[in-house]
């Protein structure tokens, strides 16, 4: 496994992380701990969660909190708030944040987050009061670093200028979904990262498995069922015939289509820890494995122009 900054951070993360928003939802509690064990066994470092995931929410930071107990300075825990419990509108104000982030030390069994990040936008709050509070989360040692998630690239770009105004700390990364057949992150996020010295954390990196290759008989049926349904986006003649070419041209030498997709993103610049997820342990070990083709600028080249 190998390890890389995230953004201009001191945090190190492992290259390819696990998502758990499966825990607690897809899988069980016992499922879940063949996943996190086979993990932290081939060095994955990076886990990421939120406190809106699970039936009922937060049930996946209880799972990982009691799968990661006694292990907790091997990894790099990640969690999210903003989102309500009760279906009512998200929000970063200082109080929801405050009692967020108790509640998730709480199910996390843990005195801290390594990388604290605001889940969605929420425009009834004033920016500043948000990043005060968690420039003084960071201060308390409850947080190391913080992130956000789902968020235009202007108002990453402003909440970093709010931060340096307050005289506090900004943001090392960002959540965004990215991959081969998403890239609308080039167009403005991936630069105002750059301008600000933030990594990408990429989810969804396999397309909702698109990108496997377990779809290219033409069965997609369960895709449009994935997570929520949200699979089913990916379903368009476009991306079958990317599907189809890359696929091709990965096995004209010798790799997978996964492992172009997550080697891909992990030639990246501004790629650190792709969250990828997994309901059983050999998936974790495929993804692990997929992120050591080592691409070279021109296969880098080709690649873009099939996903163009």
């Amino acid at each position: 496994m190998e390890f890389v900054n995230m953004g201009r951070s001191g945090l190190r993360v492992s290259t390819v992380g696990l998502g758990c928003n499966n825990f607690g939802w897809s899988i069980d509690a016992e499922q879940s701990k063949g996943v996190v064990h086979k993990a932290l066994d081939l060095g994955v470092t990076l886990f990421d969660t939120a406190d809106i995931y699970g039936s009922p929410p937060g049930n996946s930071e209880t799972i990982l909190g009691e799968l990661i107990e006694g292990r907790r300075q091997e990894i790099v825990l990640t969690t999210k708030f903003g989102y309500s419990f009760t279906g009512g509108p998200p929000s970063n104000a200082r109080g929801h944040i405050l009692d967020a982030l108790e509640a998730s030390l709480k199910r996390l069994r843990t005195d801290w987050i390594d990388l604290y990040m605001v889940h969605t936008s929420d425009p009834s709050t004033p920016l500043d009061e948000t990043m005060r509070t968690l420039d003084e989360i960071v201060t308390s040692g409850k947080a190391r670093y913080i992130g956000i998630s789902n968020t235009a690239p202007w108002r990453v770009v402003e909440a970093q200028w709010v931060a340096r105004e307050l005289r506090g700390r900004g943001f090392i990364a960002s959540q965004n979904e990215y991959s081969l057949l998403e890239r609308g992150a080039e167009k403005e996020m991936i630069p105002a990262l750059q301008a600000h010295g933030m990594a990408l954390n990429p989810y969804f990196p396999l397309a909702s498995g698109m990108l496997t290759g377990k779809y290219l008989d033409g069965d997609t049926g369960r895709l449009k069922d994935n997570f929520l349904g949200l699979g089913g986006k990916f379903l368009t003649e476009r991306n079958h015939r990317i599907v189809r070419e890359l696929n091709d041209y990965a096995k004209s030498r010798g790799h997978s289509l996964l492992e172009l997709a997550i080697s891909w993103l992990a030639s990246q610049p501004v790629v650190a820890g792709i969250i990828t997820g997994a309901t059983r342990p050999e998936q974790v070990e495929q993804n692990v494995a997929a992120s050591s083709w080592r691409l070279t600028p021109q296969e880098l080249t080709e690649i873009n122009a099939i996903a163009a």
